[in-house]
């Protein structure tokens, strides 16, 4: 049975840095926030290329869609929290897709992460979201950013272990 939903072409603005970065690491994937553009691409990224990857969601019926469908097995896991902070993430990671809702969130988590990701990927960056996100306020923990501004919505690649001048190429 097919499942109906309102999808936006803008959900999938992060895909450019999420190809790149998976491109350039080997190790555990983190998605906190589920989506029908992330999700299936890093599940397949993950599984083509014997990774780990950890979905983070906090709405039980958002990650019953995916687990539904058999996105979760042996290399991804789907773990449904009630809050964000309570969700066991604390070690590194190769790749952390920030891009949850609620979204006050998301520099929470980026805070919390910040030196254990080697490159994070905030999703929406552009200054207009900057009242509903606060991304300014995570800017300063990262040595490295650079901004995919190709689309309308942005979405930004920041790091503290890999100089990102290089990033696009």
């Amino acid at each position: 049975m097919a499942t109906r939903m309102n999808v936006s072409c803008r959900y999938g603005t992060h895909l450019p840095a999420l190809i790149k970065a998976m491109g350039k690491t080997t190790g555990d994937v983190l998605e906190l926030g589920m989506g029908v553009f992330s999700t299936p691409y890093l599940h397949y990224q993950c599984m083509l290329s014997n990774r780990k990857l950890l979905s983070v969601e906090n709405f039980p019926d958002w990650a019953g869609f995916f687990k539904k469908y058999g996105y979760e097995n042996a290399s991804h896991q789907i773990l449904v929290v009630d809050e964000y902070k309570n969700a066991p993430i604390d070690k590194e990671w190769d790749l952390v897709l920030v891009d949850q809702t609620p979204d006050s969130s998301r520099i929470v988590e980026a805070r919390r992460l910040a030196n254990l990701a080697k490159f994070m990927v905030i999703h929406d960056s552009n200054g207009r979201y900057e009242n509903v996100y606060h991304y300014s306020e995570i800017y300063s923990l990262f040595k490295y950013r650079t901004i995919w501004d190709k689309d309308s919505n942005h979405a930004t690649v920041l790091s503290n272990f890999v100089d990102l001048k290089d990033f696009w190429l």
